[in-house]
């Protein structure tokens, strides 16, 4: 029977000029996703993506996660700029160097709660209700262990990792203050994020980005209160950013607690359901390596900012920040794409996953042309912000301009993974992911560095990687066996 359904979802042309054919399944789906709502409740109703018109779900889905996206990475800008203007660019770097650590350490967990998105979007658009619960419970009771393992390994590491990637000894001291504070609070980063990926994957990108926004503003007050006013420093931002991150992982726990639908969190049924945690483990532990791998090469192509000195450290760091800024887009979208082809796999409505890319690629392109074109012209303003020491600024401007003209590559692989995790597909996503961002990056790293004694050698090693990459996920999408994994989601 699965075969079957694939085989009619797959025959568009049929599905097209067949007008009975079309309604049949047309009921067919309409009456499952009635019987769904009146099981789940009236709240799961409004997070369907398996009906409806595909690009205001995606856009309606997508903005509150760019806005979302955005509060995060103004934790971090704020911070910069705090430091930049009141402490100086040595602290700066130091800020600059233990964020690539952070993200290092964190990309395994960032992959699992990626994970259990996937998973809880597919029995969420399948009606799959107790699998559901069971799902929500085991990723609390996971977080928390690997919250709490992922801390000690933080704390621990933090010196052994900045004396490997080579950090400048003025920068090292600072450097590792700021890595021991921020780990040592880093479950509450893992609590927030799980549970921002449990209401995405039923839909509700909203009520994260409300959190976020109370825990920015809570952010952006204390670095003033600890730094500009209290004059702690690096320390002072560090416990900012701590505090902020506690408030948002009260709230969301709160409001999972408070949910209505079958994704409610009860606290005494808190435990791992070993199903269902290997089918997240499954799909997570993937895209966990993938985000943990590339991370590693971004520390690999830091130690190779950090042989050019202090100044191009604070310079990369700044850039790093509009960066950050410029891929929210890319990254919402192909967040959106996770939700939105998991669901639909759920149901079994592979037409919408063919039309909700094309409809994404669109509107995610048209993003990349138009934001890199602004930045392009008026990005050395905005770099100001954060550091007004002219070496550091020249060396900002020039990252920037070499890399921002390709960001339309860097849109094109967020869609295409995004919907490849969102099939279930995570461990092909993995594999192209890592042998283009980080095995061909780091190999490009080597060999141009021997032949180019500026910083240029680093754009052409990204950008190269960009391309492969983005070529190689669009092949394996184009090829449809992303779509074999339906067959082995339960009717």
């Amino acid at each position: 029977m699965v075969q079957n359904t694939e085989r009619e979802w797959n025959e568009e042309t049929a599905i097209e000029t067949t007008g009975q054919s079309r309604i049949v399944d047309g009921q067919t789906v309409q009456e499952q996703n009635a019987e769904q709502v009146q099981s789940t409740g009236k709240g799961q109703e409004k997070g369907l993506m398996t009906e409806g018109v595909i690009y205001k779900q995606i856009l309606v889905f997508a903005f509150p996660l760019i806005l979302g996206n955005l509060f995060q990475q103004l934790y971090n800008m704020v911070d910069s700029v705090v430091v930049g203007n009141f402490i100086g660019g040595t602290a700066l770097a130091a800020v600059g160097a233990g964020f690539v650590i952070i993200n290092l350490l964190i990309g395994v967990f960032m992959g699992l709660t990626t994970g259990a998105g996937v998973v809880i979007a597919q029995c969420f658009g399948a009606g799959r209700r107790e699998e559901l619960r069971q799902t929500v419970h085991t990723a609390a009771a996971f977080t928390l262990l690997f919250g709490v393992a992922l801390s000690v390994l933080g704390v621990l590491l933090s010196d052994s990792v900045l004396r490997w990637i080579q950090t400048p000894a003025e920068v090292f001291d600072q450097a590792s203050l700021y890595l021991r504070i921020f780990f040592s609070g880093i479950i509450f980063l893992a609590v927030y994020n799980m549970g921002a990926a449990i209401l995405r994957a039923v839909g509700d990108s909203k009520t994260p980005l409300h959190y976020l926004g109370v825990a920015c503003g809570i952010n952006i007050a204390l670095d003033i209160l600890f730094v500009a006013i209290l004059g702690m420093g690096v320390e002072g931002v560090a416990l900012a950013t701590v505090i902020a991150q506690a408030v948002s992982a009260v709230l969301v726990v709160r409001k999972l607690i408070r949910a209505a639908g079958d994704y409610q969190l009860i606290l005494s049924e808190i435990r791992l359901h070993w199903p269902r945690l290997r089918r997240i483990l499954y799909v997570g532990i993937p895209t966990g390596l993938q985000q943990m791998i590339v991370s590693l090469s971004n520390v690999i192509i830091q130690s190779y900012i950090n042989s050019f000195g202090a100044d191009a450290m604070a310079g990369w760091s700044a850039y790093s920040k509009l960066d950050g800024i410029l891929l929210l887009p890319f990254l919402s979208f192909g967040m959106a794409m996770i939700t939105f082809t998991g669901q639909n796999m759920g149901a079994r409505r592979l037409d919408r996953i063919r039309s909700g890319v094309k409809v994404t690629a669109a509107m995610s392109c048209s993003f990349a042309v138009v934001s890199s074109g602004l930045m392009y012209l008026w990005g050395g303003g905005v770099l100001k912000i954060f550091c007004d020491e002219p070496e550091v600024l020249r060396y900002g401007i020039y990252m920037m301009k070499g890399m921002i003209p390709f960001y339309f590559l860097l849109a094109l692989v967020q869609l295409f993974s995004g919907t490849i995790n969102g099939s279930g597909n995570s461990l092909i996503s993995m594999m192209i992911m890592v042998s283009n961002m980080c095995v061909l990056r780091v190999l490009a790293l080597r060999v141009l560095s021997a032949r180019i004694e500026t910083v240029d050698f680093i754009f052409y090693a990204y950008i190269l990687s960009w391309f492969t990459c983005a070529l190689c996920l669009g092949a394996y999408y184009f090829s449809g066996h992303w779509k074999k994994k339906m067959q082995e989601q339960p009717l």
